[in-house]
């Protein structure tokens, strides 16, 4: 059974959407590599008017990983001191939204095992205190895990965790009443 963009976009993105959440990632995988940029364009230009830009972080065959953010609260995320810092450290030079995505497609291109550079916690919103730990622990150690694992700030997170279920919840019940990715998708 095929399931829709739309229906990934639902299930893995609905705090983005929300604009409780600064940016999500998925794999999708289409019927045939065309269908993948024709598919990211249709929905770059449908969200655009709300804030929410899409970005193809790494294609393999027919299957693509989609990065859905919410531009600004991403820049107001990457121009934060100690973010600016922490990313420096791994070669970015610019944290402009388009830029530093650029060279997180750069690092992403750059694992050989197909497998995540650890600063992207930070594109996706995640504290910097859990991604510094994270990577200092080298993913173990780790007081929670939910939607990340966390370090620090256990029972913040877990109500946040709570409430990005929520969302969730909400949103696939809404999509499955009817109401369209764009309806629910809130405009900052």
């Amino acid at each position: 059974m095929e399931i829709s963009f739309e229906k990934d976009l639902i299930e893995h993105c609905s705090p983005t959407l929300a604009s409780m959440k600064t940016a999500s990632l998925f794999c999708h995988t289409f019927s045939c590599p065309e269908e993948i940029h024709g598919n990211i364009c249709l929905w770059q230009e449908i969200l655009r008017e709300k804030g929410i830009r899409l970005f193809l972080l790494r294609v393999c065959a027919c299957t693509a990983l989609v990065y859905v953010c919410r531009t600004e609260a991403l820049r107001r995320d990457l121009c934060r001191g100690e973010v600016r810092r922490f990313l420096s450290a791994y070669g970015y030079d610019c944290v402009e939204p388009h830029s530093a995505v650029e060279r997180l497609k750069q690092r992403l291109a750059a694992q050989a095992d197909f497998g995540f550079p650890h600063e992207i916690g930070v594109f996706l919103g995640y504290p910097l205190a859990d991604v510094i730990g994270f990577i200092k622990n080298e993913g173990r150690n780790f007081k929670y895990a939910g939607c990340w694992k966390v370090y620090e700030n256990e029972g913040e997170t877990r109500r946040l965790f709570a409430k990005y279920e929520k969302c969730r919840n909400v949103y696939r019940r809404l999509f499955q009443e009817g109401r369209s990715v764009l309806q629910l998708t809130v405009a900052v």
